[in-house]
């Protein structure tokens, strides 16, 4: 068969479009061996100078879907669904959203991945919580959501296998920076996970995966494409990467933060997106009637405590210690605590997102190869945010570290995240862009 994988490289480098058929034959014979590796890289790296039609996309989605189990939910009393970020930094909202919506009456069966670069993982960070459990198989996890109406799990292998073998090829082949190979592997994992109603939370800037808005905008639209397609109700949010979400990067310090927004505090920005995103689930579920009813209930739900018990079922699910919810002090917490001071004196005119991470990196918080260890405890707290006044002295971040040696590396790192300007600079406002 690997013969007949040549007119399809062909096509695809003169700019043709592949049928359906040939897609899910060409995925067929890389996942069973008859097509090597070497044509099918060829193929990608055609698709990444061509690009893929509309058609060509889906077809390619469905095709990766097809080659593992999906899930069936069809038998809930209550509307299935699935929200997916393009990753970023400080970026936990899944922790706050899950057991939001579940206790406003969806089925929620969040599939997460851990950390890699600068990007942090939900998995790492709920495995800072002790003895909490992110594998489960599917049998389980869908006994899990139909007694308590949520998961946050790993990505199981059964999903999509094809995705993970079309990744792995890419990485080494540097075919992953294309929209239609991106869009793919995206929904085709959301797609395999049967929710019926699908928001996306499509990232731009410097610590996102798209640098610019309207990179960020092109992806959105082929997700949703993707996503209207299949039969699924779909949309999508473009949020800023600029400065990092909320004030804590790295694993526990994310989790305290996530609790502390689920009880009714933790920083502005974290509730706004979380309520952004919630009001589009809700609205396309059929759970809420306008986007002030859903913006209603879902505070309603934070601030009688209810979102807050029903993370502790979900922790206590899945093999966690439910106290933490309540008690945030019980997660790890690192020895060393080190305050960042600016120098000088103005209003913070940046707040790189992307530096604040290498910082974390630097510290542990994340990996740099799959594998590589992630310790729970270290991390940044972003004290100074864009449009802040500072005075000579005054707290830039917290760096909290393992040893003397690294919070010092790590301070010199947090210094080039921040610039102060002589000028006035206004504080950003959360402008959300929806695309579908």
């Amino acid at each position: 068969m690997s013969s007949g994988a040549v007119p399809l490289i062909e096509r695809k480098k003169s700019g043709g479009e592949l049928a359906p058929s040939e897609i899910r034959s060409l995925l067929a014979g890389y996942l069973d061996r008859s097509i090597p590796d070497y044509q099918v890289a060829a193929w990608l790296m055609a698709v990444c100078w061509r690009g893929m039609t509309e058609g060509e996309t889906l077809a390619m989605t469905q095709a990766m879907v097809d080659t593992g189990a999906t899930l069936e939910w069809a038998s809930l009393d209550r509307p299935t669904v699935d929200k997916h970020s393009t990753g970023g930094v400080g970026d936990k909202t899944s922790l706050v959203l899950v057991p939001l919506m579940a206790e406003a009456g969806a089925a929620f069966v969040k599939m997460s991945g851990r950390g890699l670069g600068h990007t942090g993982g939900t998995l790492d960070k709920l495995e800072s919580i002790a003895g909490f459990r992110t594998e489960l198989g599917l049998e389980e996890m869908s006994a899990q959501v139909r007694r308590i109406g949520c998961a946050l799990v790993g990505q199981s292998p059964a999903l999509v296998p094809a995705d993970g073998a079309l990744y792995s090829l890419r990485d080494v082949t540097a075919t992953v920076n294309s929209v239609p190979l991106i869009a793919s592997s995206i929904m085709s994992k959301k797609l395999a996970g049967g929710a019926g109603t699908i928001v996306l939370d499509v990232k731009w800037g410097s610590g996102a995966f798209m640098p610019t808005q309207e990179a960020a905008r092109e992806l959105a639209r082929a997700l949703v494409r993707i996503g209207e397609g299949a039969g699924r109700r779909t949309r999508a949010v473009l949020s800023s990467m600029r400065e990092p979400l909320g004030r804590a990067v790295g694993n526990a310090l994310e989790v305290r933060e996530a609790l502390d927004t689920l009880n009714g505090g933790g920083p502005a920005d974290l509730w706004a997106l979380t309520v952004e995103l919630g009001t589009h689930l809700m609205l396309l579920s059929g759970l809420a009637s306008s986007a002030d009813d859903a913006v209603r209930t879902l505070t309603a739900l934070r601030d009688s405590g209810a979102a807050a018990r029903r993370m502790e079922m979900l922790v206590e699910a899945q093999g966690g210690d439910p106290r933490v919810v309540a008690r945030p002090d019980l997660l790890p917490a690192a020895p060393i605590v080190r305050t960042v001071a600016a120098d000088g004196e103005g209003w913070v005119a940046e707040a790189d997102a992307r530096t604040v991470a290498e910082a974390a990196l630097q510290l542990g918080a994340g990996r740099l190869r799959k594998g590589d260890p992630v310790d729970p405890a270290v991390g940044v707290a972003v004290l100074a945010r864009v449009g802040d006044r500072l005075a000579p002295g005054a707290p830039l971040a917290g760096v909290h570290a393992r040893t003397e040696a690294a919070a010092e590396a790590a301070e010199t790192h947090l210094r080039a995240a921040f610039r102060l300007s002589p000028e006035v600079v206004a504080a950003p406002v959360d402008l959300y862009e929806t695309v579908g």
